[in-house]
């Protein structure tokens, strides 16, 4: 039997199959050991196949090729990867300007994974209503220019008001989509406006430390009503890329690869040699700074000394 995995809960994952029942299902045997260096071999939005036991519970057997996946290291000191979702039409990645504040490396590390792993992203930049002043309005234009002149969709909502929630869902409907994001942006909000009667819940921003709380535990996709899905992930802090080559990294940066065409090498790295457009482009502020940091950060991940565990 066939089936779309649609929830993720640890050891066990939900699975819709083909005949519409949803059937609590493990992986099988050995299915996790086979070459596959993931914490979870298994993500929602994967297509598998399994066999029913008698007393209604699965196991699931294999795993369909997947179409594209989002990834992400799964801590600072691992060589492990995690899997956010499989078969994306696209992806929305919930940032903030304030309360709390999304990074602009947060934003290029996701962007650039999703470039690696064949995943569109659209940048929804929420809680615009708490922007009070006009340094927080201008800074919202100034990050929205920096990524739409890139090419990226972008989009402005009020998940807590409604406002800019219907041209979200005319975004989404009919797609697999993720809905990714550090916690605190208003991704469960934004769920229970897509998904009346969902039930995801939402938690207060620490005053402290203007940081969100984990609300979603595991990842979870909730059917749109007009068609389609939406899978919400456990927020997080970092996004540390993985399995990039040195080389390819500028790949995932597209203004730094266009730029990278008039190099006078083919293997320049863009950080020190002679006749590098992109440090060129970087002088006559055609590049954003802060995309070239990120740039830099990226490459980073890729020394593989990086994450090399002392004996």
């Amino acid at each position: 039997m066939d089936g779309l995995v649609i929830k993720n809960t640890g050891s066990w994952y939900v699975v819709l199959a083909d005949d519409g029942r949803e059937i609590s299902s493990k992986i099988k045997g050995n299915f996790r050991i086979k070459g596959i260096r993931t914490t979870n071999p298994v993500a929602v939005g994967d297509r598998v196949k399994l066999t029913v036991n008698v007393d209604g519970s699965g196991f699931i057997t294999s795993i369909y090729p997947r179409k594209n996946y989002i990834i992400r290291r799964a801590s600072n000191l691992s060589k492990e990867s995690h899997i956010l979702a499989a078969n994306i039409d696209r992806a929305f990645l919930v940032v903030t300007i304030d309360h709390p504040v999304t990074s602009t490396t947060f934003i290029d590390r996701f962007l650039a994974s999703a470039e690696a792993y064949n995943v569109p992203v659209t940048l929804v930049f929420n809680k615009i209503d708490l922007l009070c002043d006009d340094d927080a309005r201008e800074l919202l234009e100034s990050v929205d220019y920096l990524y739409s002149s890139i090419g990226y969709d972008t989009i402005g909502i009020c998940a807590k008001n409604g406002n800019g929630v219907d041209d979200l869902r005319a975004r989404m409907t009919g797609k697999i989509n993720l809905l990714s994001g550090n916690s605190g942006v208003g991704k469960s909000t934004i769920i229970n406006e897509l998904v009346p009667h969902s039930g995801a819940r939402t938690a207060e921003i620490s005053l402290l430390h203007d940081t969100g709380q984990h609300t979603t535990t595991f990842s979870e996709a909730y059917r749109l009503p007009g068609g389609g899905w939406v899978i919400d992930t456990p927020g997080v802090k970092g996004f540390g890329t993985i399995d990039f080559r040195r080389n390819e990294v500028a790949h995932y940066f597209p203004e730094i690869f266009k730029i990278s065409e008039g190099c006078r090498y083919g293997d320049c790295t863009h950080t020190h040699e002679p006749g590098c457009a992109v440090l060129q482009a970087l002088d006559e502020h055609l590049i954003a700074q802060s995309r070239y940091a990120s740039y830099l950060s990226v490459l980073e991940d890729s020394d593989p000394d990086k994450y090399r565990k002392p004996f």
